[in-house]
């Protein structure tokens, strides 16, 4: 019954439309006056739920992220991605997918890149004879490497979930082979779609422009290096890192490309410090809702639940993937995040999952979410920028949801693919 209270009346708020930073929040209120505790214990929650210092890296990296994203960094990215596959036959989609790549390693946001990379690539792809919509399914698909690849935000949040007993340096590393697996599955399956429809190949670019275009990129992937770099030399941490990307991102799009105008800089600073308001109060209450959830002994229940089901590692593991596909279709990602961390991290330590390699796991279900409906923030996204219509999108996505669902397979049930770089760390 106390969960019911609990979980009841956060399903109730969503379902009436309250946001769900204040579902999260008042759903702990009333489990909390259901529970007899006293009201100043869940305050307290909500204000050591934001303070952390290693939050620091969530607006960090989203700053650095827009002001490269601003600052004309996803043309020099579709540029470079030109050099490698733009020749080949639908290379202009391969070129999208890499792209997106490319700027997830800057970025780390799903969004932010299909609306940066969508906005250089699907007038270029319709111009050159691929459908509108084709061109709107492969910059929305190949943005959730952005949610893998270092540094992903959604890590972070993954990390501090899990009571931040998981390295964000470990996370960030586990990540990069699921990210480029994810990336050349889609690429294998537009080569295939692009024999089959006889999308056209693109032009070979000269020795000449190959290195302007590479040089002239070099600056802002070099964000991806000093982040990594810095972080697994051990010379600073994440938070630190996220700090130090935001100064070089600024230097590099106010002094080296200077595509972006200062008298913008204050609306970019605005739109980043609502971004990351957002994210806090809803760590916050995530924190309060998780402190109920655990005084109710939830999470002990649903490990008790699904072990009843099943003792076999196989099916538990796919029962967590069903629940969460389902649940990533009707709710964002990093609340879903917040509150499914605390209950499945148990029972996947239960059956001898790491925790690394099951946060991988469940970014790359929630990252499917993002592209699902009715409320997929990357879908809607993709849809503005592409100007077509959800049920275009939804008719044309689904080999995309085929190939994403074998890279969940593989990254599910093959540790291997998430734990090899991290095991090498010996931090």
């Amino acid at each position: 019954m106390d969960a019911l209270v609990l979980l009841g009346t956060f399903g109730f708020l969503i379902a009436i439309g309250v946001p769900v930073a204040f579902s999260l929040g008042m759903a702990a209120i009333a489990g909390a006056l259901w529970y007899d505790i006293p009201l100043e214990a869940v305050m307290l929650k909500i204000s050591d739920g934001v303070d952390e210092f290693a939050l620091l890296a969530i607006p960090f990296f989203v700053l650095a992220g827009a002001i490269m994203a601003e600052g004309g960094m996803a043309m020099r990215l579709v540029n470079l991605a030109k050099v490698f596959v733009g020749f080949i036959r639908g290379g202009l989609a391969l070129v999208n997918v890499l792209a997106s790549t490319f700027f997830g390693c800057i970025s780390g946001s799903s969004v932010a890149d299909t609306a940066s990379v969508g906005s250089v690539m699907i007038p270029q792809m319709e111009k050159n004879g691929y459908p509108r919509v084709f061109a709107t399914n492969v910059t929305v698909c190949g943005s959730v490497q952005a949610i893998l690849i270092p540094p992903s935000h959604n890590a972070v949040i993954y990390s501090l979930a899990a009571g931040g007993t998981v390295s964000i340096a470990h996370l960030f590393l586990a990540g990069v082979f699921p990210g480029f697996l994810l990336g050349l599955t889609l690429m294998g399956m537009i080569l295939v779609i692009a024999h089959r429809r006889n999308y056209p190949k693109g032009e070979v670019v000269s020795l000449s422009q190959a290195g302007k275009i590479v040089i002239d990129a070099f600056w802002g992937l070099l964000t991806m290096f000093i982040i990594l770099g810095g972080i697994l030399s051990g010379v600073f941490t994440p938070t630190e890192s996220a700090a130090i990307a935001v100064l070089y991102a600024f230097f590099i799009t106010m002094f080296v490309y200077r595509d972006y105008k200062w008298r913008e800089l204050p609306l970019l600073m605005a739109r980043v410090v609502r971004t990351v308001g957002m994210v806090m109060m809803l760590i916050g209450f995530a924190a309060a809702f998780g402190y109920m959830m655990a005084l109710m002994r939830l999470p002990a229940q649903v490990t008790q639940f699904f072990l009843s089901v099943s003792d076999n590692k196989i099916v538990i593991l796919l029962l967590i993937n069903a629940m969460l596909l389902i649940l990533g279709c009707l709710m964002d990602m990093a609340p879903l995040i917040l509150i499914c961390t605390p209950i499945l991290l148990p029972v996947a330590a239960s059956i001898g999952v790491d925790p690394v390699h099951f946060g991988m796991i469940l970014l790359v279900n929630l990252g499917m979410g993002l592209i699902t409906p009715p409320v997929g923030a990357t879908l809607f996204v993709g849809c503005a920028v592409g100007n077509v219509t959800m049920g275009e999108m939804v008719r044309t996505i689904w080999p995309f949801y085929l190939a994403m669902i074998f890279v969940l397979a593989l990254v599910t049930y093959v540790p291997a693919i998430s734990l090899w770089l991290p095991s090498l760390l010996t931090f």
